[in-house]
């Protein structure tokens, strides 16, 4: 039996913009391998794999080509929007049970909202050599999450123009690298940012969800407010709406559909 799949770039702002993910629909349980597999033939940044359960709520799973990921937040909101548009899914809110623990979506408006656990840097007094070498001077400042190591930056121009080298990044990360730094002025940005993860076969991410409960943390506290607007800046750009409630984060965008088929494997 095939599964259906679909190709849905999420947190767009304008066609062929934000984060392209894989989705595929089960019908049954899969083994880990295959899975990888499928991500592996699918070569995006994600692919992200469903399963209705018996009540209703679904089981998530993400893979880069390379690894399963914990957490996945462009790949969500492509699952929960290939879902409601292409799986005659009518719920309001989906609830999507993950290595992450108990996650959801819901509609609002033209976006989908993710609830999505906080991550709260901490501070590390020690830079890594390589990175130095990477930014030619000290970041205004430095911590590390769960997963991924956050440099900041003085200004957005400083973020855009960083150049990466994917091997040098590796050797000191363990999953990722966030550079960030305050949005331009007049932009209506409280940040941007770019998100690096080479060790796990992306070398650049589009957007990055999960960065951002990282991310919603740092800024909030520095800029003492709960509610953003992100501006990742790669190169083929998206835009996020934070908002921070204690140990949570709300993620909030567009998806749009690009491709829809079946995977005969």
């Amino acid at each position: 039996m095939s599964s259906p799949l679909f190709l849905v770039d999420a947190f767009v702002d304008q066609p062929f913009s934000g984060n392209p993910a894989g989705v595929c629909i089960l019908h049954k349980e899969q083994p880990a391998s295959w899975m990888q597999n499928v991500a592996l033939e699918m070569n995006q940044a994600e692919t992200a794999f469903v399963l209705k359960r018996a009540d209703g709520s679904w089981n998530l799973r993400w893979f880069t080509p390379q690894v399963e990921v914990s957490l996945c937040g462009h790949a969500t909101l492509a699952a929960a929007h290939a879902l409601w548009q292409h799986a005659g899914e009518t719920i309001a809110t989906l609830e999507f049970h993950t290595l992450s623990g108990l996650l959801s979506a819901k509609r609002i408006g033209d976006e989908i909202q993710l609830d999505f656990p906080a991550d709260f840097p901490q501070s590390i007094a020690e830079v890594p050599t390589a990175l130095l070498q990477l930014l030619g001077k000290q970041p205004h400042w430095f911590g590390r999450g769960r997963d991924d190591l956050i440099a900041v930056l003085n200004s957005a121009e400083e973020v855009r123009n960083f150049v990466p080298n994917p091997e040098q990044i590796a050797s000191f990360t363990s999953r990722g690298l966030i550079l960030t730094a305050p949005g331009d002025v007049d932009s209506g940005l409280d940040m941007v940012s770019r998100f690096f993860a080479p060790k796990v076969g992306i070398n650049e991410d589009p957007v990055t969800g999960s960065a951002h409960c990282l991310l919603a943390c740092y800024w909030g506290n520095r800029l003492d407010k709960t509610h953003f607007r992100a501006q990742q800046a790669s190169t083929r750009g998206g835009l996020l709406t934070l908002d921070w409630q204690d140990n949570r984060v709300l993620l909030s965008g567009k998806a749009r559909t690009m491709l829809t088929g079946d995977f005969y494997g």
